[in-house]
Formats: C-alpha cells, structure tokens, sequence
C-alpha cells in the first residue's frame, strides 16, 4: 500500500466513479481500476462495490477511506506548516455550513478568502448538523459553521454570529404591514417552519411555548429557499434568519417585520477538531470572518 493509491482509492470513493476520479486526478481510467484492485488484493478484501449506479464502498472500504482522510489531512497538515516557514500558504480547506449559511453567509466570505488566499484549494459542503459533526470527526471537514448550541467534549466550538430571526409573509398578508408583531399573532396564521429537532427550530419552538401558544406547522424544511417560496405563495408565514431574506428586503416580494418587544436570536459558531496544531487554511478563515462580522448583523 503506497500514498498514491490511497489517494486513488479515496477519489473513486468520493466521486462514487472510476471515471469521474480519474478526471480528478488527471489520469486514465484503467490505472485507477489497476491501483485499487491491487490495494484490494493487498488487504484480501473488496474495498468497492461496481455496479451501474457506480462505485460504493463496502464495510471494509469504509474502514480504509478513514485512514485516507486522515493521512490526507496530516499530509496536507505538514506542508501547510512547512509552506508557512517560507511565508506561503498552501493546502486545502473544506468547509461545511447548513443551507442557510452557505447560500446566505459562506459565499461573500469565500470570495474574500480566495482573493487573499488564492493558493488554498477550496471545497464547500452543505447538509444536516449530525451528518457534519460526523465528517469532521471523519476528517473529510475542516471546519463548519453551525447552529448553536453544541456541546460536543472533542471538538471547539467559536461562537461568531447571533442573527436577528425576522417574521416574513407574503406582500398581501395581514402581518406584513405592521412594523412590529407578537407572538400570539403569528400563532393564528400557519407556520412554515425549520425542521423539528434543529438548533434553528427550537429558537422557534421556544418563542410559543414562552407564550404558551399552539401552533399550526404547515410545511417543515431545512431548505430555506423552500420555505420563502411557499411563504411568497401565500401558503403560510415564516421566521428566519435576516441574512437569509436580507437581498429581498427592498425589492417587495416579501413581507417584513420583527417581533414586538423581544428579539428572536439564532446563534451560529465555528466547530472544528480540537488539536495542538490548527491548519493554518483554518485559522486565516478565523481571522478573516472577524474582520467581516459586522456584514451579516440584522435590521
């Protein structure tokens, strides 16, 4: 077993595809099939299932593409540090957010992180809390930025945006014309909320049952581009984040207020592996979200 198959190995495994992985890493096909068959003859067990729906790992498959990760990111680790002596910066820096952060908060800090940066290679994934917190533990994610709170022994948690949660309805609604609502408001109209068990749902949750208020939930979705549209549908009202509808504030395809006599807050922070050496790709992401916090505060 040499690094090179390993890093073939963990290409198809990424890509789910013979083909795709060898575009990846700019070989043929038939080279990559050679390398991983004699890894899998190597270790006495099939790593990949092939089918026609492509390539999936086995049991044993996942056990290899841990160690891939994790020899990938020590590598990646000592040429970062070693880059560093010289005043260079290299290396890659995969980044996980919820669909809200990367549709509303990563995008402008990742332009900025490229033009100051451009030699780190920069690679984005969006999906649930859980399925995150897996893959940096995995090593497959350097750093996210996620709804808080979490508490979790192994990894530092950076506390770093406390967003404004905003009511929104369609232009027509009742609720839109007011400059300030509350609670038991809201409550009579159905609600189109974030899904049950997130971070970002109990902040909802916990505004009606301050007021012990019952509530009707017409849609529930992680999605936030989902819940504007069926909120501009007229199908129910929501509340989210300011970053998220901050663009359409001004252009009259929503209704807009906020809440009378409290503010709804959603906290989000950094989360990444506690570790004696942080990449530096990690630290320069640190430092630049500092400097352009204040881009992202509320109305």
């Amino acid at each position: 077993m040499d690094i090179r198959q390993l890093e073939m190995f963990r290409a198809v495994a990424e890509e789910r595809s013979f083909t795709r992985a060898a575009e990846r890493l700019h070989v043929s096909q038939s080279a990559i099939s050679r390398q991983v068959k004699l890894l899998e003859d190597e270790l006495g067990g099939q790593l990949l299932h092939r089918g026609g729906k492509g390539a999936t790992l086995t049991a044993q498959g996942e056990l290899l593409l841990r160690l891939a990760h994790r020899m990938h990111r020590d590598m990646q680790d000592v040429m970062g540090q070693i880059a560093e002596t010289h005043g260079l910066l290299r290396g890659s820096l995969t980044i996980a957010g919820g669909m809200t952060v990367c549709m509303h908060v990563l995008p402008r800090v990742l332009r900025q992180y490229r033009k100051l940066y451009p030699g780190v290679e920069l690679r984005v994934v969006s999906g649930p809390t859980e399925a995150i917190l897996r893959q940096v533990r995995g090593h497959e994610v350097d750093l996210a930025l996620l709804t808080l709170p979490l508490a979790e022994k192994d990894l530092e948690v950076v506390p770093v945006l406390k967003e404004e949660m905003v009511v929104v309805t369609a232009p027509g609604h009742p609720l839109a014309r007011p400059r300030a609502v509350d609670a038991q408001a809201i409550a009579r109209f159905p609600l189109i909320l974030y899904e049950a068990g997130s971070n970002s749902r109990r902040v909802q949750d916990r505004l009606f049952a301050e007021a012990n208020l019952q509530v009707k939930v017409a849609m529930e979705t992680e999605n936030v581009e989902i819940i504007k549209a069926m909120v501009g549908a007229g199908l129910g009202i929501t509340l989210i984040p300011w970053a998220a509808i901050a663009k359409d504030a001004k252009s009259g395809r929503f209704g807009l207020t906020r809440l009378r006599g409290r503010h709804l807050w959603r906290e989000t922070g950094w989360v990444y592996l506690k570790s004696d050496y942080v990449p530096r790709p990690v630290t320069a992401m640190l430092e630049l979200f500092r400097s352009l916090r204040k881009q992202f505060d509320g109305p």
